[in-house]
């Protein structure tokens, strides 16, 4: 009876929700790992899920792109409570109560109007195949977020972490810069 009980405790404590705040929407996934090899999924989110997993599988925003699914190459950047992290190295699990940015959320919400980096990236020729575009611009604006004014070696460090296929590299680094003083001028407005 006892080994019983602790097993329906067990059952319960492997279920519950995860909220998440991602592009200032909220979102209540279901959370579970009482699952059998023989029974079909049941719950949105199990422990073995990435954050990347479930933004592109459960969410549907595809922005971030899946790529090397080890932490090596940036494609998968996205913002947790404002910071940079690759999102195939995170459980979902572990974002709980968190506030994530996606590529999808940087563009205003009502008016459709690209963020100033995504302009610049636009303007400046950053984006060829486009692929690393998104890493790379979540990458530059938690740079300019910490750092308004940064110089051509702070943006080389500062995306040192993401790898453009096409090696754009210098209008990559020119973009940011065109937007960190698109950005500044647009404060002192």
């Amino acid at each position: 009876m006892i080994e019983k009980n602790r097993e329906a405790a067990n059952k319960e404590e492997s279920k519950g929700t995860i909220r998440l705040t991602v592009n200032g929407n909220p979102y209540e996934l279901t959370f579970g790992d009482d699952i059998e090899p023989w029974e079909p999924l049941s719950y949105d989110v199990y422990p073995w899920n990435t954050l990347l997993h479930t933004l592109r599988e459960k969410l549907g925003l595809t922005g971030t792109k899946s790529s090397c699914d080890r932490g090596a190459c940036g494609a998968c950047s996205v913002l947790i409570d404002g910071r940079l992290v690759l999102s195939c190295m995170v459980l979902t699990a572990d974002c709980d109560g968190k506030k994530i940015t996606t590529i999808e959320g940087l563009s205003d919400p009502i008016t459709g109007k690209l963020h100033p980096i995504q302009e610049a990236f636009i303007e400046h020729n950053a984006a060829q195949c486009g692929f690393c575009t998104p890493g790379m611009i979540l990458a530059a604006k938690a740079l300019l977020d910490k750092n308004p004014d940064p110089t051509d070696e702070d943006v080389k460090w500062a995306l040192a972490g993401n790898i453009c296929r096409c090696g754009n590299y210098n209008f990559i680094s020119k973009s940011v810069l065109a937007a960190a003083e698109k950005m500044r001028q647009g404060r002192m407005q």
